[in-house]
């Protein structure tokens, strides 16, 4: 069964899934659907063509499929997609796609969205994603999996974060950024790799080893940033230097992030 607050708004055609909670005045659109055992504390609103998975929570005050911010939009159908297991706090925003960035914005499994993030249209976000209080995420930006951004950053539109990588707080990023990087700095320098992370996850020392030696050739080698890394990957077996590898000579519409001088 679904406990729903006598104040709560639920329009028809909207899908509730089994064990719900939705709190008192909150609203949920007809397009919507909420998985199973999805949470939406008081004064949420879930309106477009929204799909939210299952043991989401979603605290006081977030504006979910909302429409997006952009000029050029004209009410075309577009979705917005988030997946199980999310934490998503209190004055979060997040919109839905646009026609021009694909249709769709995509939230992966087990993020947590901290008090005031924003993520715009045509966000791809992979999962176990930190996004620290006040973070943003311009349109078109792509977040692979285990990225942190700090409180207060924001990523240019279009800019790509590859997985495990870390954003310090208070940074701008206008450009990519390689996987397992640490950025810091007000716009966004490329300060080293992000070691405490990959430590956690138990990545092994050779591969940190490789990741060294990879960083090294990539940030102060000869050539094009595209040559670098592919030097930086020539006798490397290391699976996570093969991610840089590809992530850097992958398609773009950003450059990517200098090394801090």
């Amino acid at each position: 069964m679904s406990g729903i607050h006598p104040s709560a708004i639920i329009e028809e055609g909207a899908q509730i899934g089994q064990g719900c909670s939705i709190g008192p005045f909150c609203y949920v659109g007809p397009q919507v659907r909420l998985g199973d055992r999805v949470e939406l504390k008081s004064h949420v609103v879930v309106t477009g063509d929204t799909s939210v998975g299952e043991d989401t929570v979603i605290f006081n005050f977030s504006v979910i499929g909302e429409i997006p911010q952009d000029l050029k939009f004209g009410g075309e159908n577009t979705r917005l997609e988030i997946g199980q297991r999310n934490r998503i706090r209190e004055h979060v925003t997040i919109n839905t796609g646009t026609d021009g960035g694909g249709g769709v914005t995509r939230i992966g499994d087990d993020c947590l969205l901290m008090a005031g993030v924003h993520v715009a249209h045509d966000v791809q976000m992979g999962d176990r994603v930190i996004m620290v209080n006040h973070a943003g995420a311009a349109g078109h930006c792509i977040i692979e999996d285990d990225v942190i951004i700090g409180g207060i950053s924001g990523l240019h539109q279009w800019v790509r974060v590859g997985r495990g990588a870390i954003i310090g707080a208070l940074t701008m990023v206008p450009n990519d950024v390689i996987p397992y990087g640490l950025v810091q700095a007000p716009r966004g320098e490329l300060d080293g790799l992000n070691l405490v992370g990959l430590k956690r996850r138990g990545v092994s020392r050779e591969d940190i080893s490789a990741l060294r030696a990879a960083f090294k050739e990539l940030t102060g080698g000869e050539g094009t940033f595209q040559e670098r890394a592919h030097r930086a990957g020539e006798g490397s077996n290391s699976e996570y230097v093969r991610r840089i590898v590809e992530f850097v000579t992958g398609d773009t519409d950003r450059s990517f992030l200098t090394p801090r001088k």
